[in-house]
């Protein structure tokens, strides 16, 4: 009980307002991008622009990009949400372990929701792109382990913020390049799930903070 009481929240408060204004800012991008794009089957400017310099890479930069990928694909994802889950747990830390499950968990279910709604398609009708599930996860989890080491360091709001949102920068890039260059996806749907996942986690971590404050209240009365 001690040891709940004392752990530092998920969203650090010196990082809530940047974080806040970013994730709105996100969001908007996303939405935004998702109307621009809503129906289309071919690459907008902005990817005819991108695309050929990423696209169809050889090994063994292919390797890399397919070993990159698999981290998002169910097994991969599975793995890493479990180690750091039991990472949390070990630290004692369960309302982290909250975070990592419900932080990735409400960023992918965010763009499997968008994906008909938006209706972008690449190769084919039946492949949605819009915006890419895998950048969501790998984001998402990158954003959940930088916020936990934000508080657990007690970084001030500008090292804090820029922890955070280099860890999202690396982690978006590497799976970004790897969804292009494997042709899953246009560049334009990789900052939409990056951008997806910048506007969920905070929330997120917000939410939890909450639930967890409120349940130690009702604990002391």
């Amino acid at each position: 009980m001690a040891a709940h009481r004392s752990a530092p929240a998920l969203l650090p408060p010196a990082l809530r307002v940047w974080l806040g204004l970013i994730a709105a800012l996100a969001a908007l991008v996303v939405v935004a991008l998702g109307v621009l794009y809503a129906g289309h089957g071919e690459p907008g400017t902005v990817d005819a622009w991108i695309q050929p310099s990423v696209d169809a890479v050889r090994p063994p930069w292919r390797n890399l990009a397919l070993a990159t990928d698999f981290l998002a694909e169910p097994l991969g994802a599975a793995v890493l949400v479990v180690a750091t889950v039991t990472g949390c747990l070990r630290l004692r830390r369960p309302h982290a372990a909250v975070l990592v499950v419900a932080g990735t968990g409400l960023t992918v279910g965010t763009t499997k929701l968008l994906k008909p709604l938006v209706g972008r398609t690449i190769h084919g009708a039946d492949n949605l792109s819009y915006p890419s599930g895998h950048t969501a996860f790998l984001t998402a989890l990158a954003l959940v382990v930088a916020l936990l080491a934000t508080g657990r360091l007690g970084l001030g709001r500008t090292a804090g913020t820029a922890l955070v949102l280099a860890a999202a920068l690396v982690a978006g890039a590497a799976m970004g390049w790897a969804q292009v260059a494997l042709g899953a996806h246009y560049p334009t749907d990789v900052l939409g799930g990056w951008c997806t996942a910048l506007a969920v986690v905070p929330a997120t971590a917000w939410l939890v903070d909450r639930t967890a404050d409120a349940g130690r209240r009702q604990q002391r009365r």
